[in-house]
């Protein structure tokens, strides 16, 4: 099985077909939101993601398959005077989990990072998605020293 990286284009229309495709998938998952994507709120994505100048995003191939994304926010450290990059959704197809694509994309984002001088790769997940910790504490990520917590207000 062959994996492989490629930046999302947001100019390239397969590329937002299947960004829409992996955030319903993500949706659908007892993950997400455990229901699909509502109807009218891909072009939706796509329109605000191009409009964002910080985005990021990355698909992991199998073959020539879009397995998985990595949605990705360029933010900046003031404390290390360098970007990083913060992994706001990372979705891997139901059909191509536990196959390795996951830890191929995450290797994939942060050897971009590395290559590009970031200064870290953030991410945020659920407390109670232990698949995916799973996956971040085998690639090195942990808790923030000192713990920080995810806060939100809605707007």
């Amino acid at each position: 099985m062959e994996l492989s990286i490629i930046q999302v284009d947001l100019q390239n229309p397969l590329h937002c077909d299947q960004v829409i495709k992996l955030l319903n998938d993500y949706m659908k998952d007892p993950m997400g939101n455990n229901r699909p994507m509502p109807i009218g709120l891909g072009p939706q994505i796509i329109c605000g993601l191009k409009k964002h100048t910080g985005f990021l995003g990355f698909f992991v191939l199998v073959g020539e398959q879009f397995a998985g994304l990595a949605n990705c926010n360029i933010n900046f450290s003031t404390f290390q005077a360098r970007p990083l990059i913060n992994i706001h959704d990372f979705i891997v197809a139901p059909e191509f989990r536990n196959v390795g694509a996951g830890h191929f994309l995450l290797r994939g984002v942060i050897n971009y990072a590395s290559q590009n001088g970031y200064c870290r790769v953030n991410l945020e997940v659920r407390e109670d998605n232990a698949n995916a910790k799973t996956l971040y504490r085998k690639m090195g990520f942990t808790d923030c020293v000192p713990r920080m917590m995810f806060w939100e207000r809605k707007i």
